[in-house]
């Protein structure tokens, strides 16, 4: 699934059942704001003095170590909206500019709470990192964004002379201060290309040390293999200097073989554990927000049985397909996996056994009901090589799982048993 599968995977599913999430492929690693800074300050672009912490005893050094009255000091999650987030234990904002003496208390409310964000759902992120940052004097706050753009066929530059807030309000109420430069990727951004960037931007300062700073930041989107390089604010300090006050980088999948010491940065507290449980067990897996548990095998049976289930009246909960070689453990995962969503109420296998044979199917589901405990509706449908054999194995298993003979069949005893 690597070379694409999975991901036209999820923007078929998007099409399908309707959820906007699953329309964008999901492409990238994404790493913390402390992470891309050092990133980009490898590449000479110009970023605020800042230290991680993951322990107040660390923020209280950090903060002393800058040295100054007032640091900065910000919440690290893969979320934006930080700044006017809420932590669950009521502490209102996620950045804030802080005495350096108030540095401990603040990181004591901070660390190891939730954060609540437009961005992250009611469910919010776990804060398991402080950022103490040197409090930056900007006079001039820009917006500079590096993508992949399908239209054009390569990476697209999007700047504008306004930045620190939403690009997308700005793109829908000013769209005339958004400048897009596509860049040849072959020949790079040229001068000319970093004059009209540096020109939409509307630099007050040096105008070269401007276009160095652009092409510092095009220079970290291909040697790092980025799928996007986006600062928001670009700004000026006070000398008339680009400083990249705040930035999100995203990182292609697919380039995580020589990316090793980028990915290895990976802060899986930060992602959904079904998904984490399922790339460990090599299982493609896609959460979505229904009610009836999928585990099927191939992405075409797959979107069938979602399209089916709906028909009926149903919705799915997830996609799983275990592949075309799994061994009983990676179905007794499979099933833990899926029952670990509170909103599933019924689960649904649909096996055709091509590669896959039906019996070892039946063995791990008997071995998962056992196992995980299952205690929701479970219709099996199983199709193809060793099909009797399966078959006997779930009758003869004395538990309680219900048979369908067809696709159609299995989709309405689904949707039945939770009625």
């Amino acid at each position: 699934y690597i070379g694409g599968g999975r991901r036209a995977m999820r923007s078929a599913f998007g099409r399908r059942v309707g959820l906007e999430a699953w329309r964008v492929q999901r492409r990238r690693l994404n790493l913390h704001e402390y992470q891309s800074a050092a990133i980009m300050g490898s590449k000479g672009v110009n970023v605020p003095l800042g230290l991680p912490a993951t322990s107040v005893a660390e923020a209280v050094a950090a903060a002393a170590s800058i040295g100054d009255e007032e640091v900065v000091i910000k919440s690290q999650i893969l979320a934006g909206g930080r700044g006017l987030g809420r932590f669950k234990n009521g502490f209102q904002g996620g950045v804030h500019v802080i005495k350096s003496s108030e540095t401990e208390a603040y990181a004591s409310k901070m660390l190891g709470q939730v954060l609540v964000t437009k961005q992250t759902g009611e469910a919010g992120k776990p804060v398991n990192t402080l950022l103490l940052a040197k409090k930056m004097d900007l006079v001039n706050e820009m917006y500079l964004a590096i993508l992949l753009d399908r239209a054009f066929g390569g990476p697209v530059v999007i700047a504008s002379s306004e930045g620190g807030t939403s690009i997308e309000d700005l793109a829908e109420e000013k769209p005339e201060l958004i400048v897009k430069v596509p860049i040849d990727p072959v020949a790079g951004m040229t001068d000319a290309d970093a004059a009209r960037i540096v020109e939409g931007l509307k630099i007050s300062g040096d105008a070269e040390a401007a276009k160095a700073q652009v092409k510092a930041l095009y220079d970290v989107f291909v040697t790092f293999d980025c799928t996007m390089v986006e600062v928001n604010p670009l700004a000026e300090d006070a000398s008339g200097a680009l400083v990249a006050a705040d930035a999100k980088v995203g990182f292609d999948d697919n380039a995580a073989f020589r990316q090793k010491a980028v990915f290895d940065q990976r802060d899986k507290s930060q992602e959904d554990p079904r998904d984490v449980a399922a790339e460990e067990w090599d299982l493609n897996y896609i959460g979505l927000d229904g009610s009836i548990g999928c585990l099927v095998n191939g992405a075409g049976l797959a979107m069938a049985t979602m399209d089916i289930i709906q028909m009926h009246g149903g919705s799915p909960a997830n996609f799983l397909d275990v592949g075309g070689s799994a061994t009983e453990e990676q179905v007794e995962a499979a099933f833990g996996i899926i029952t670990s969503d509170p909103n599933v109420k019924a689960l649904l296998v649909n096996i055709f056994g091509g590669i896959m044979k039906c019996d070892v199917i039946a063995n791990g589901i008997v071995n998962a009901v056992k196992n995980v405990g299952l205690k929701i509706p479970l219709v099996v449908r199983l199709e193809g090589t060793n099909v009797a054999l399966g078959k006997e194995i779930l009758d003869n298993s004395g538990l309680n799982i219900t048979t369908a003979s067809d696709l159609d069949d299995a989709a309405v005893k689904a949707v039945a048993a939770i009625a």
